[in-house]
């Protein structure tokens, strides 16, 4: 699978699980306000029964009033007198509660004000009938209840059926509401589940085919991890032959370089044993020449005590040829310490490594004593932390902090105490070792040159080759680790070493 498909993948994954967890808010959201809807629905249904039955309650108590009262005015006994004021008394509670459940409806409101005033005239009707059987006239109340009640009770009546109409009515319409709202909930609910279901089924799919094609990509990296493994060793068998190969060619060439510079340099020691006798025979020829008319003296070996003095521009070329030969000598000389440095890189990359247990401190302690006069004339200190014990190559480690070492007594900032610290730790198998000057310091731009054969950076004012920090880094290689470095001109330097913390001779190899 290409990275394109893949990235499609996950872009189509993100998209379905962010629509799935959008949708499932928006039903979340939706199914809140569709039943809180409902809720008010229904609570407003409830309300309507409820006030259809306060309805019914005034109309009940109101009976019950007339019932009381009517057995007292035939019977004149006081337990009819008794619930006729027990039923009066919570007319005008049940009155004002019936008022108070219709404020939500103007017509409901006006016709609680008219159902209030024929009650309050009934109550009224009640009163008087009671008083006439108090003053014993007994015929009198019946005739009164019977002949003036008709219309205010038609009026209650008329009153309390337009209120119960009107309730029906608002029933209906809350009933149908309610409904609607429940419908709608339902549908939401499953249109929302079948959406999540369907999002559900895509996600599973592609789960699926993410899984396949991991599974897919799997199988290639194995296989190509097999490849690779055993190209890896073809190649580095290879790498490992060319530079065997190259480290012979190295070294016949530099053998071989020997033979003519061995050769140049006995010619020139014989022309600087000829220099004397070849500039006292040109003195005696020039004199000789001066005189013409004295003939020249033999020419023969002569004591180079009684040899004449050289006329200014012969006296000139003999310092020449002094100089050219001096030139060809320091040449010479140069050129031979090069080719044994690479005939000592040569051997170092032939020489099979032997791991063993290195106690770091000690040995560091051991280069610092063969240093100690260096240092001391330099007035520098040498400080040593504790550092970790470490299996490798000691003749390797040793060569490593020797050239350190060396290096940071060698190119200390003039007119300041040298002050060189090392210290290591252990870092996830590894051991970090850090060797910390306060010398000139090295330009940035010159930081990976240094480590180069035969390169050199800042003032060439010290002895050396440009060999040193090349050897080392060759050693550091083999033995697995890494070098590098961090300074500023000026600021010291700061040499950092990473090896295995245990080297082995399966991480053998030379340096490729």
């Amino acid at each position: 699978m290409t990275q394109d498909a893949a990235r499609r993948r996950t872009l189509w994954q993100i998209a379905l699980l962010s629509a799935g967890f959008l949708v499932l808010v928006a039903i979340s959201i939706t199914s809140i306000i569709l039943v809180n809807r409902v809720r008010d629905d229904s609570k407003w249904v409830v309300h309507t029964v409820e006030v259809e039955s306060q309805i019914s309650t005034v109309l009940l108590e109101i009976r019950r009033a007339e019932s009381a009262a009517r057995g007292y005015l035939l019977t004149s006994q006081p337990k009819f007198l008794t619930e006729h004021e027990t039923a009066v008394k919570r007319i005008p509670p049940s009155v004002d509660a019936l008022a108070k459940l219709t404020t939500d409806s103007p017509a409901q409101i006006e016709n609680s004000k008219q159902l209030r005033t024929a009650v309050e005239l009934r109550l009224a009707e009640f009163v008087k009938a009671i008083d006439y059987v108090k003053r014993d006239d007994i015929p009198g109340g019946i005739a009164m209840l019977r002949d003036g009640s008709s219309a205010v009770v038609q009026r209650v009546v008329e009153v309390a059926a337009a209120m119960s109409a009107e309730e029906d009515r608002l029933l209906q319409l809350r009933t149908a509401a309610a409904d609607r709202s429940q419908t709608l909930s339902a549908v939401v609910t499953t249109a929302g589940s079948g959406l999540v279901l369907l999002l559900a089924g895509a996600s599973i799919f592609l789960v699926r085919r993410s899984t396949q094609a991991r599974d897919e990509a799997e199988q290639q990296l194995r296989d190509n991890n097999l490849y690779l493994e055993a190209t890896v060793e073809t190649r580095t068998a290879d790498l490992r032959e060319a530079n065997e190969e190259i480290q012979r060619f190295a070294y016949i060439v530099s053998h071989d370089l020997r033979s003519p510079l061995v050769n140049i340099m006995g010619f020139t020691s014989e022309l600087e044993e000829l220099r004397t006798d070849i500039f006292t025979r040109i003195a005696k020829y020039s004199r000789a020449a001066a005189i013409t008319s004295v003939a020249p003296e033999p020419i023969g070996d002569a004591n180079p005590a009684d040899a004449p003095e050289l006329q200014a521009e012969d006296k000139q070329l003999s310092q020449d040829f002094s100089e050219a030969l001096g030139f060809i000598k320091s040449s010479i000389g140069k050129m031979d310490r090069l080719i044994s440095a690479i005939l000592n890189l040569t051997r170092e990359g032939r020489r099979d490594f032997h791991p063993v247990e290195i106690d770091a401190r000690e040995l560091i302690e051991t280069i610092i004593s063969s240093t100690a006069h260096q240092a001391s004339e330099s007035n520098t200190q040498i400080r040593v932390e504790p550092l970790p014990g470490v299996v490798s190559d000691r003749l390797a480690l040793e060569q490593i902090f020797s050239n350190l070492i060396d290096n940071a007594l060698k190119y200390l900032k003039p007119g300041t105490p040298g002050d060189i610290l090392i210290k290591g730790r252990q870092k996830l198998g590894f051991v970090v070792f850090e060797i910390i000057d306060n010398g000139r310091g090295i330009d940035p731009k010159d930081h990976s040159r240094i480590f180069d054969l035969f390169r050199r950076a800042g003032l060439q004012d010290r002895q050396g080759q440009g060999i040193g920090l090349a050897h080392v880094r060759a050693l550091v290689r083999r033995l697995g680790g890494t070098i590098n470095v961090s300074s500023e001109l000026h600021e010291g330097s700061t040499f950092t070493v990473t090896l295995p913390a245990r080297w082995n001779f399966g991480t053998q190899g030379k340096e490729v």
